[in-house]
């Protein structure tokens, strides 16, 4: 573990719930091996509170970034000073990093971070037809990053169907003919079913989708980091499907984020420290 001194500089992991995170037990072993006096910590904030919470880190000296996740991102988006074109297109961010003149500059890691963990699981997604549940943070940025990866067809679903469009709409300007808004979820004839949904977060949670409805092959992920074994994935596994857990989505982003921050060894670059 970090020594935690006056010198530190501090990073946070903002959610609610905040139990599920795993960013700290990633990026504070990245700190103690780059030897950087830094520290992450997560921090419970409520929606409402949310603007209130990062107003207030964004008033102290030594707070450098902010890691965001559910239900946040698309806030933090709105309020950022700068957004990266992930951000922009997705509306949604999950991670800020301090502006030197005030304000924070976004971007979002999730899709990048999602796909990445498919390729080294050996899952292409040239060609795929992909159902994604949920149009949220999280889903808009992966939405973004499997459009960009070649699938050919993305059939979103998510019970809020205002936000649903909404995505659809903005995703199609830069995709058109790919992206389609589906009233349920559109699993008959998916090669690739993905939740992006908190749905799997309690135990006792429904699940976001029937693994049943899917084809011989398909393969089912879901993003929740914590329980790494999910009710979905483990009834997708039950009826023979291939599965992908949550947690390479974030192992994939940490050189993302070291880029993103400028996390390096003291005296060295960003290669160098890797």
């Amino acid at each position: 573990m970090p020594t935690v001194s006056g010198t530190t500089r501090l990073y946070v992991v903002i959610g609610d719930p905040v139990t599920q995170v795993r960013a700290p037990s990633l990026l504070n072993p990245l700190f103690a091996r780059l030897a950087i006096d830094a520290v992450l910590v997560p921090v419970q904030a409520r929606p409402e509170a949310f603007g209130t919470v990062l107003a207030g880190l964004a008033a102290t000296g030594n707070v450098d970034g902010v890691f965001v996740t559910i239900p946040h991102k698309v806030a933090a988006c709105e309020l950022a000073t700068e957004r990266s074109t992930a951000a922009q297109i997705s509306g949604s961010a999950n991670v800020l990093r301090r502006l030197p003149g005030g304000g924070w500059a976004a971007d979002n890691f999730d899709g990048a971070g999602f796909v990445r963990g498919l390729a080294r699981a050996g899952q292409p997604l040239e060609g795929t037809r992909v159902a994604l549940m949920g149009a949220g943070g999280a889903g808009s940025a992966i939405a973004v990053a499997l459009l960009g990866a070649g699938c050919r067809q993305l059939a979103i679903h998510d019970p809020d169907q205002a936000r649903c469009a909404d995505l659809v709409a903005r995703l199609d300007v830069h995709w058109p003919g790919r992206v389609t808004r589906a009233v349920r979820p559109a699993l008959a004839d998916a090669d690739l079913a993905v939740n992006a949904t908190p749905l799997g977060l309690r135990p006792d949670d429904q699940l976001p989708f029937p693994p049943e409805a899917l084809p011989a092959g398909a393969l089912v992920a879901d993003i929740i980091m914590k329980p790494a074994r999910t009710r979905l994935l483990d009834a997708a596994g039950a009826l023979g499907l291939r599965t992908h857990p949550g947690i390479p989505m974030l192992a994939e982003q940490v050189d993302l984020y070291r880029e993103f921050f400028g996390f390096t060894a003291p005296g060295g670059d960003v290669a160098a420290s890797t």
